[in-house]
C-alpha cells in the first residue's frame, strides 16, 4: 500500500552556472542523474503521489521521468514558495504528508524523509517540520533559530543579527508539512522583499505568528549538500565515490589504491575481490566473489563471475557475461559477448556478439567481425575450441566444440566439431631470391651515390 505521503521536487531552475545545454538536475554523478538519485529515496517510502516543478528545459525532464511523476510548470519563476504552490493542482484531494525536496539535493537519505514525516506526526503537531544541517563553515547559509526541537525563527544570513550568525543550524530548504497546512501558509506568503519573490521560508514565520509551533530535524551536512556548479558537482562526485570505497572496503573487497577506483552508482561487488589501480566501473556491473581486475580496466553493463581475471587495460562493455573463471587479458575488449566457465581471451582481443562455450581458447589479435556497415551479427564458439593468434571470425559464423582454427585464418564458414579449418594462401618458398634482391638493390644505391 502506498504510505500518504507525497512528494514535492523543485526543478524549475535554469541552472546557470553549469552553463549546459542539459539541465541541471539531469548531471550524472556516479553515472546517474542527480535527479532520479533523488527519486529513487523517495520511492523508497512508497508515495502516493509525486510532482517535479519544470521549468526551463522541462522536455529533458519530462523524458528522463518517463512518466513516473507528475509535472508542474512554474512560469514565471517568482521564488520557492511559488514554486512549491504549481503542485496545489496535482496534489488536489490529498490530504496527508508532503516532502518538499530540491532536485539539485539529490543525496537525502529515505531514513531523513521519513524522520521528517514522523516528526511531522508527532503528539504535539508542529505546521512545519525544517531540515537543518550543521556545516563546518555556515557561509552565507539561513539560520535555524531554535528552543529544543522547535523553530522560533528562520532568518536569512543578510538579514541576521550577529548572535543569529553565530548559530550554527542550517536551513536546508527541505520541508513537510500536512498538505491542508502547506497551502493555506503558502497563500499567505507575499513578496514584500527586496527580490519581490515569494520565499518558502515564510510559512515557518507565518505559522509561529498564529500561534502554532513548527519544529526541526537534523542531518548530516552531506545528506542536504545543493549542486549549482561544475566545481560543485565534481566535489560531490568525489565525496559520493570515497565514501562507495570505503564501503567497497568494508564490505570485503581490497583495493590497492582506492582513490583511483571509480564505481558507478549500481555497482555490486563480492567478497575478495581484488581491484588494481585506476579501474572504471560504468553502469550495470556485478562482481562476483575472488575475481581479480587489474590495472587501468574500463568495466560497463557486465556480470563477472566468481574467480574470473580481468585486466590489465581489459574494456567490458554492455552485455558482457563471463562465467566462473574466466581470464580477459590485456587489450581485450567484449561488447553482447557470453563467455562459458574457464574460458580464455589473453590479449589482443575483439568478442562482440559472441558466444564462447566453456574451455574455449581465444589467441592473441582475434577478431569477431559482427557488424557489415548495416547490421551486427552473431559468432558463436563452441566448448573447448582453439582460435589461434590474429584469426577472423566473419559472423554469422559456427565453431564447433573441440574444434581448432589454424593462426591467420579468415573463417566464413561454420566449423564442425572438432574440425581443424586453415585458411591462408599457399605458402611459396624461393630459394635465393632475397639475395639476389639485396644484391641487385645495393648496386643500384651504389651507382646513384656516384652521379
Amino acid at each position: 500500500m502506498s504510505n500518504n505521503i507525497a512528494a514535492i521536487v523543485l526543478a524549475a531552475g535554469k541552472g546557470t552556472r553549469m552553463k549546459s545545454d542539459l539541465h541541471k538536475v539531469l548531471h550524472p554523478i556516479a553515472g546517474r542523474p542527480m535527479l532520479m538519485h533523488l527519486m529513487a529515496s523517495v520511492d523508497e517510502l512508497n508515495p502516493a503521489k509525486k510532482v517535479v516543478i519544470v521549468g526551463d528545459k522541462a522536455d529533458q525532464l519530462e523524458t528522463a521521468l518517463g512518466g513516473t511523476a507528475e509535472l508542474a510548470v512554474q512560469a514565471p519563476q517568482l521564488g520557492t514558495g511559488h514554486a512549491v504552490q504549481q503542485a496545489e493542482a496535482a496534489l488536489a484531494g490529498f490530504d496527508g504528508d508532503v516532502l518538499i525536496l530540491y532536485g539539485d539535493v539529490p543525496f537525502v537519505p529515505a531514513t531523513t524523509m521519513r524522520a521528517m514525516v514522523d516528526r511531522l506526526n508527532a503528539p504535539d503537531g508542529p505546521a512545519v517540520v525544517v531540515l537543518a544541517f550543521e556545516p563546518a563553515d555556515a557561509q552565507q547559509y539561513g539560520r535555524v533559530i531554535t528552543e529544543g526541537d522547535h523553530v522560533v525563527k528562520m532568518v536569512e544570513h543578510n538579514d541576521a543579527t550577529e548572535a543569529e550568525r553565530a548559530v550554527r543550524l542550517c536551513n536546508s530548504g527541505l520541508m513537510a508539512a500536512k498538505s491542508v497546512d502547506l497551502f493555506a501558509l503558502l497563500s499567505r506568503v507575499t513578496d514584500n522583499n527586496a527580490a519581490k519573490e515569494y520565499y518558502l521560508v515564510d510559512i515557518v514565520n507565518i505559522a509561529n505568528a498564529d500561534g502554532r509551533h513548527c519544529a526541526v530535524v537534523v542531518t548530516d551536512p552531506y545528506d542536504v549538500a545543493g549542486i549549482n556548479s561544475r566545481g560543485e558537482l565534481a566535489a560531490m562526485e568525489g565525496e559520493w565515490q570515497a565514501r562507495r570505497r570505503v564501503a567497497a572496503m568494508e564490505g570485503g573487497a581490497s583495493l590497492i589504491a582506492p582513490d583511483t577506483v571509480w564505481f558507478a552508482w549500481d555497482t555490486k561487488l563480492g567478497r575478495d575481490v581484488t581491484i588494481e589501480p585506476n579501474v572504471f566501473f560504468g553502469p550495470g556491473v556485478t562482481v562476483a566473489d575472488k575475481v581479480t581486475i587489474r590495472a587501468n580496466s574500463h568495466i560497463e553493463g557486465a556480470m563477472i563471475g566468481a574467480g574470473c581475471e580481468i585486466g590489465p587495460f581489459a574494456r567490458l562493455r554492455p552485455g558482457t557475461v563471463l562465467g566462473e573463471k574466466v581470464k580477459i587479458g590485456n587489450f581485450v575488449e567484449t561488447k553482447k559477448a557470453v563467455l562459458g566457465a574457464g574460458a580464455k581471451a589473453s590479449h589482443l582481443t575483439y568478442l562482440g556478439d559472441a558466444t564462447v562455450g566453456a574451455g574455449a581458447n581465444i589467441g592473441a589479435g582475434t577478431i569477431t567481425c559482427n557488424y557489415d556497415g548495416y547490421f551486427k551479427y552473431r559468432t558463436e564458439i563452441g566448448e573447448r575450441a582453439f582460435i589461434g593468434s590474429n584469426s577472423a571470425l566473419v559472423a554469422p559464423v559456427k565453431i564447433g566444440a573441440d574444434a581448432i582454427v589454424a593462426a591467420g585464418s579468415a573463417v566464413t564458414r561454420d566449423v564442425a566439431d572438432g574440425e581443424l579449418r586453415l585458411v591462408r594462401g599457399e605458402q611459396l618458398v624461393k630459394p635465393g631470391w632475397a639475395d639476389r634482391f639485396h644484391d641487385t638493390m645495393r648496386k643500384k644505391k651504389a651507382a646513384e651515390k656516384k652521379i
